[in-house]
């Protein structure tokens, strides 16, 4: 049993769900239009009927390869940043899922080149200390993104890692004295 007059936890909320940043969908969408105005242009005026299939066939075609799977591979990848951790998802065939908890602490750096500059996106690196660091990629308003994860980090500060990483900086201290 608990002790009644101890508080529970305050629950996980959502703090910002995050995509890349649309910026992404600019080609796909005038790609597009271009395909639109091409089978417009066309469909309907060749002599015979199995070309202006044809054009109708390739413009689907170009359609679904130009603007359907970007968007999809768009939609398919979302950032949710809660109270206690981050979850990254993506994929559209397979999917993936990675969560990391702002209590087991990690470093948050934000990468931009010329272009991110300018949409005030970027990239937000999460280094944990392992091999790879977790890249949320082209976020918008990164430095708001950084920021927040900050803050979180510090207000799920853990008091049982804290002191486990107390009692052993005090024991390796102590086991170079005895060396010492």
């Amino acid at each position: 049993m608990s002790d009644p007059g101890a508080s529970a936890p305050p629950p996980e909320s959502v703090v910002a769900r995050l995509r890349p940043h649309a910026r992404a969908l600019f080609f796909p969408t005038v790609a597009l239009l271009a395909d639109i105005g091409a089978v417009s242009y066309f469909a309907g005026s060749l002599p015979e009927q199995w070309m202006n299939l044809l054009v109708l066939a390739a413009g689907a075609l170009l359609a679904l390869l130009l603007f359907a799977v970007p968007v999809l591979r768009w939609l398919s990848q979302n950032n949710t940043i809660t109270t206690r951790r981050v979850v990254v998802r993506s994929g559209i065939l397979v999917r993936s899922r990675q969560e990391l908890l702002h209590s087991r602490g990690y470093d948050v750096t934000v990468r931009q080149t010329g272009l991110q500059l300018l949409f005030r996106s970027g990239d937000v690196l999460i280094n944990t200390g392992l091999e790879h660091p977790v890249v949320l990629r082209d976020l918008p308003d990164a430095q708001l993104v950084q920021s927040a994860l900050h803050d979180l980090m510090e207000a799920s500060f853990n008091p049982i890692a804290a002191r486990r990483q107390h009692d052993r900086r005090h024991s390796d201290a102590t086991d170079e004295q005895d060396f010492g």
